[in-house]
């Protein structure tokens, strides 16, 4: 668990970019092997961004699929009502045909939709001139505020403008319960933590709880005080309602745009050991990505250049079940720009 890919029972994942940072987490593992091209693609989870943070700090490409679109079976459960499992790959194209194969129903995941993801091939290169005229983007002004590293800014706004020249239209829109993301996702996802690894109880998986490292039992903790019958109401109702919100956010700027674009993560990787011991100013590096993952729709993190020699991604949103157009505007802008033809040394 937790946002730096630290807190491995193996030890500290590191960056193939820069080995005296961190990779991300916490598919730490999955996007730093890409990165260093250590396999084709590899599968990883993200529950509050866990697979489009750590794609953006080792400058790969994350895919997050809409909450359902493909089965967790196989996957120990973190916080059931916003885990999900997705593509880490070198390119768009690659995302898109690997998240053929693994969506679709699932007899063991009642989450699961029947439906598969498909679609035919999409020739980006022939789309260059026309595949985005007219398609509307949205940036929402709570994504470029106090908070976000002057130089990531810099490179994620170079890219908007890159997108704008491609054919799209900027339309301005809010997400006004953004501030409060943060908040509501750790008392949803800690008392999910702290019911799904209750049965980690030494009879049936061979592992007890006093077996865990600190980020989960820390978690364990809030999620049982949040839980508890004096606060139950206070913190997870009340979560869970501001959840409703932020969700509906969603659904109104969806009515004014076609995708989201925006960054992934508030700065580029940082050093091993940095934010160890602030676990709040870990928590904020999602405060891009739990939006989407409270919402259930599908987030994308694609590479679109470098601030302080570490790689930045862009992070592009969609309305519920439509990937087919995130990975579209990625595609695009991918054949557009040669970032993906940048490689870590190592």
């Amino acid at each position: 668990m937790g946002s730096s890919g630290e807190n491995s029972a193996y030890g500290p994942t590191k960056n193939p970019w820069d080995t005296t940072k961190v990779p991300g987490g916490s598919s730490s593992g999955s996007a730093a092997a890409v990165a260093a091209d250590l396999c084709v693609f590899a599968l990883g989870t993200d529950t509050g961004g866990s697979i489009r943070q750590p794609a953006s700090l080792c400058g790969v490409v994350g895919l997050k699929p809409s909450y359902g679109r493909v089965s967790r079976y196989g996957a120990i459960a973190m916080a059931s009502s916003l885990d999900q499992i997705g593509p880490f790959t070198k390119t768009v194209a690659d995302a898109r045909q690997v998240l053929e194969w693994i969506s679709g129903g699932d007899d063991y995941d009642s989450n699961a939709i029947e439906s598969s993801f498909t679609s035919p091939p999409f020739q980006a290169q022939a789309n260059l001139q026309s595949g985005l005229k007219g398609l509307k983007i949205g940036l929402p002004k709570e994504y470029f505020g106090q908070g976000l590293d002057p130089e990531v800014a810099k490179v994620i706004k170079t890219a908007i403008t890159k997108l704008e020249q491609l054919g799209t239209e900027i339309v301005e829109i809010q997400l006004p319960h953004t501030e409060h993301a943060v908040a509501v996702y750790y008392i949803i996802m800690s008392s999910e933590v702290s019911s799904n690894l209750a049965r980690f109880d030494g009879i049936r998986f061979g592992k007890t709880r006093d077996q865990f490292g600190p980020e989960p039992k820390r978690r364990i903790m809030l999620g049982t005080y949040s839980l508890s019958a004096g606060y139950f109401d206070a913190y997870f109702t009340q979560a869970a309602r501001v959840r409703t919100l932020i969700k509906q956010d969603f659904d109104q700027a969806f009515q004014k745009c076609d995708v989201i674009v925006g960054p992934v993560s508030p700065t580029v990787a940082w050093n091993l050991g940095e934010k160890v011991a602030d676990p709040l100013a870990m928590y904020l590096s999602d405060v891009y990505t739990i939006p989407a993952s409270l919402a259930g729709i599908p987030g994308l993190s694609i590479p679109c250049g470098f601030a302080h020699n570490m790689p930045v991604g862009l992070q592009i949103l969609g309305k519920y079940l439509d990937e087919d157009t995130i990975l579209k505007v990625g595609e695009i802008y991918e054949q557009a720009t040669n970032w993906r033809k940048d490689k870590p040394k190592l």
